[in-house]
């Protein structure tokens, strides 16, 4: 399932999946993908030149799994806990966790680009009239830009632990303010 999450917001390298998932050792990363192949769930694609690499990504037979993994983050953040602050939380962990708890009854009428900046990369969330999609890729233009040096920090505000300034805003103010209702995460 960790795979899975990991490849939730788009296609990765076998590298940027071992970096994501912390002591798992090469050879059962390499078993399980080729399982995950195997099954249907996830397919290999080589990148045109000059990245010529190949990353892995989900099937549209895997990509079915999505919301049954979002309800199954959402059943679990009810009791595990605050992470302890050695612990890293990365960029794209809090991309899913905030297509997990997204309201699209409460981003019906919001069309809007929202980059997110952290010390571990950055998001791009995109709200299209009740619809989300969550990137790592960079955002051209943003209507709200966030910048905090830790996923927390903005996770905090959602739940109502942290103030609006301690994510640095950028942009539209009314938009930052309807972000708790939109994504109503749990700390």
């Amino acid at each position: 399932m960790l795979v899975i999450r990991d490849l939730i917001l788009g296609p990765k390298r076998f590298t940027d999946l071992r970096e994501s998932l912390p002591g798992i050792a090469t050879n059962v990363l390499t078993q399980r993908l080729k399982q995950l192949e195997r099954d249907g769930v996830v397919r290999r694609r080589p990148l045109p030149p000059p990245a010529a690499s190949t990353v892995y990504e989900l099937t549209d037979y895997g990509r079915e799994l999505e919301p049954v993994l979002l309800a199954l983050g959402r059943w679990g953040a009810k009791t595990i806990g605050e992470t302890a602050p050695d612990r890293p939380v990365h960029a794209e962990w809090f991309g899913v966790a905030l297509k997990a708890y997204f309201r699209p009854d409460k981003a019906e009428d919001v069309h809007a680009t929202i980059a997110m900046r952290f010390d571990d990369g950055g998001l791009t969330v995109r709200l299209d009239e009740g619809d989300i999609s969550v990137t790592t890729l960079p955002a051209d233009e943003a209507d709200l830009t966030l910048t905090a040096s830790d996923p927390r920090i903005v996770a905090g505000y959602l739940a109502g632990a942290a103030p609006a300034k301690a994510l640095s805003p950028e942009g539209d103010v009314a938009l930052l303010e309807r972000l708790p209702t939109i994504f109503p995460l749990r700390t």
